[in-house]
């Protein structure tokens, strides 16, 4: 890796601040390489991409929209933020590509993911890190479609993009430009290691029990109805979902049991599966709670399926700030130990984790600057998070991810 450097302009004006990017990047270095992306959903996406396609034609470009602001190794930066990390390597190749969601999603991650293979020479080979950036509501889908190419031989990170209220402001940009609906896809074959880490910040707190019931949706294009899998939990134990988990979470939303938007309320309270365990320790996936519906079901921000064990989760605020320090210190122990010297770093914090700890979200970007050490790196805040758990590539909630690139 040759270099790693970030940029960061902050005005409520799109062409304002990209002026104050392109003040940043009169000395830039448009070889071979890779971008990195993220911005306020209020800021103007088509012309971000016009700017980043003029001043970094050489480079495979992926982002879009983060949950109120971004943060870099110089601190938290709020929702008029537009910001970039720039890869500059001259010996790595970066290819990306994008596509529409359609009727079939797990067959469109599979035909982006080959070409972006095919925009930088390499297809047919397994890249060292695939990254992705998504519009919600596919998540489990697009998993399915990269592991139908890659298996568990090659991790698969990245997140969904976000806006700052969940009314659908999100969007993404890739080689096609600006995308309100689809998903971009980066495949890394860098010239130096790569360290990466996926972890929650939630505990047991000792409930559990056994999904029995999952709303009919339909399946692709087929329009065959199934109830194995999906995000309306119906019942859990045979009782109604909704009013179990409000048990299980301390009556946290005894007031939405008719129905609503449980997002703020379920912050602290998640559930979780549990994956497997590292010395003992059980590593669980972590699933968000979003709203009741008007039959008691609990909608989640994660596909379920009928006799999945779920465990209730709780959090602690000043365990999430110190967690993101710690993910980034894992990813950087798992640099090869010639290679402990990092060059740069992408973080994703999800936005309910940036919800839960409030103000406290500039000690987040704090204790990831401080574990890095100063070196350039951006994070976003996403409403889904997709990385490398335990040998298997998964999607999941309110988790955070790092990844660090060696020099």
């Amino acid at each position: 890796m040759d270099k790693v450097k970030s940029y960061t302009a902050n005005d409520h004006d799109t062409i304002a601040a990209l002026a104050l990017l392109a003040e940043q990047l009169q000395n830039s270095d448009n070889g071979n390489g890779l971008v990195f992306t993220f911005y306020g959903c209020d800021h103007n996406g088509i012309l971000i991409d016009a700017f980043l396609q003029e001043n970094f034609s050489g480079k495979a470009i992926i982002g879009g929209s983060s949950s109120g602001g971004l943060m870099t190794e110089n601190g938290f930066w709020d929702k008029d933020t537009v910001g970039l990390l720039v890869l500059e390597d001259k010996a790595g190749e970066y290819g990306v590509a994008d596509g529409v969601f359609d009727d079939n999603p797990e067959k469109l991650a599979e035909k982006v993911l080959m070409q972006a293979l095919d925009s930088c020479n390499c297809t047919g080979q397994l890249p060292e890190l695939i990254w992705l950036y998504q519009t919600p509501g596919h998540e489990e889908a697009v998993m399915r479609g990269l592991r139908n190419i890659v298996g568990d031989h090659c991790p698969i990170m990245g997140g969904t993009a976000a806006d700052n209220d969940v009314s659908g402001q999100w969007h993404l940009l890739g080689p096609s430009g600006a995308l309100s609906n689809g998903l971009v896809i980066a495949v890394m074959f860098p010239s130096s290691p790569i360290g990466f880490a996926f972890q929650g910040g939630y505990e047991p707190s000792g409930p559990q029990g056994t999904v029995t019931g999952i709303g009919y949706h339909r399946a692709g294009e087929s329009g065959v109805v199934t109830d194995g899998a999906g995000r309306d939990v119906l019942t859990i134990d045979g009782a109604p979902a909704a009013e179990v988990y409000n048990r299980w979470a301390n009556n946290a939303i005894a007031s939405k049991l008719d129905g609503g938007s449980i997002l703020a309320e379920t912050t602290m309270y998640p559930i979780a599966i549990n994956t497997g365990d590292i010395d003992g320790v059980g590593q669980y996936l972590l699933i968000h709670p979003e709203s009741v519906s008007p039959q008691g079901g609990l909608r989640t921000f994660r596909e379920l399926e009928t006799g999945m064990r779920i465990h209730a989760m709780r959090g602690d605020r000043q365990q999430l700030v110190a967690r993101a320090g710690r993910v980034a210190d894992h990813a950087k122990r798992n640099l090869e130990l010639e290679h402990k010297t990092i060059s740069g770093a992408i973080m994703i914090y999800c936005g309910g984790c940036k919800l839960a700890v409030g103000d406290d979200i500039s000690e987040v970007a704090r204790t990831v600057g401080l574990t890095l050490g100063g070196t350039p790196f951006i994070g976003c805040f996403t409403f889904g998070e997709q990385g490398y758990l335990l040998d298997k590539n998964v999607h999941g909630n309110l988790m955070i991810s790092a990844v660090v690139f060696g020099k």
